[in-house]
């Protein structure tokens, strides 16, 4: 199959997360996102996938495909993208990072984590505490992806909280990471991240609707699927 080029922001959160807008329903995304000539998205909650299906089913037969996915706080509170073709391996991977959350989510201090369907419609409020940390750490929370066969990207490495280079002071050559992420608000020289051996991305991290493709990354795939970009990333083709 011929190669074709693919405008993708995998790092975009629903009203599930609490510090997202309640207007990051499944609808209002894909609309959003079909305008700003996406080809892909990647739904990334924090700790949670608990709005992934309804998205992707509010993209059913339009020309965007919906990657299933989730922002995990690992133990260091760092943040790593995880990202998926199967919704069962990302369930999976809900469970292992759920089982180490503690604590009990307060609207009015956090904000409200609102479980959706596909017509936007309430569903529930998800009670735990999305904001908190897992209780597994970086290097485990990589491996367990990858075992999963997931992506693994380091969110917004260049921001002063909650990224790998920040809480560590570095990011570990040997953690196997498929990429590192630049958030939107980067302007600098990208060249000390990329002294650290990753290749950069550069994605939304989408909290308001009209965030979503402020920031994406251009591959040459077949199509937009996490195998494909598995390959893209390690031969350099974004």
């Amino acid at each position: 199959m011929p190669l074709g080029v693919y405008s993708v922001d995998l790092h975009v959160h629903t009203c599930l997360s609490p510090c997202a807008d309640n207007a990051m329903v499944p609808t209002r995304i894909v609309e959003q996102a079909l305008e700003a000539g996406l080809a892909a998205i990647g739904i990334c909650d924090h700790n949670s996938a608990g709005n992934v299906a309804a998205v992707q089913e509010a993209a059913g037969g339009r020309p965007l495909r919906v990657l299933g996915g989730m922002e995990v706080t690992t133990s260091e509170e760092a943040h790593i993208l995880a990202l998926f073709d199967e919704l069962e391996a990302l369930r999976i991977l809900e469970k292992l990072v759920q089982a180490g959350l503690e604590g009990w989510n307060d609207p009015e201090a956090w904000g409200e984590q609102i479980l959706v369907d596909a017509r936007d419609q309430p569903v529930g409020l998800e009670e735990r505490l999305l904001a908190g940390a897992s209780a597994l750490s970086a290097e485990r929370t990589v491996r367990e992806i990858q075992a999963l066969g997931g992506l693994a990207i380091a969110s917004h490495v260049d921001r002063p909280a909650f990224s790998l280079a920040q809480q560590l002071g570095f990011i570990p050559p040997e953690l196997p990471l498929d990429a590192v992420e630049l958030s939107f608000h980067f302007r600098g020289d990208p060249a000390p991240f990329r002294a650290f051996g990753f290749p950069l991305v550069r994605f939304s991290d989408a909290h308001f609707p009209e965030e979503i493709g402020r920031s994406r990354t251009v591959f040459q795939l077949e199509e937009p699927s996490v195998t494909e970009l598995r390959r893209a990333l390690s031969e350099g083709e974004s």
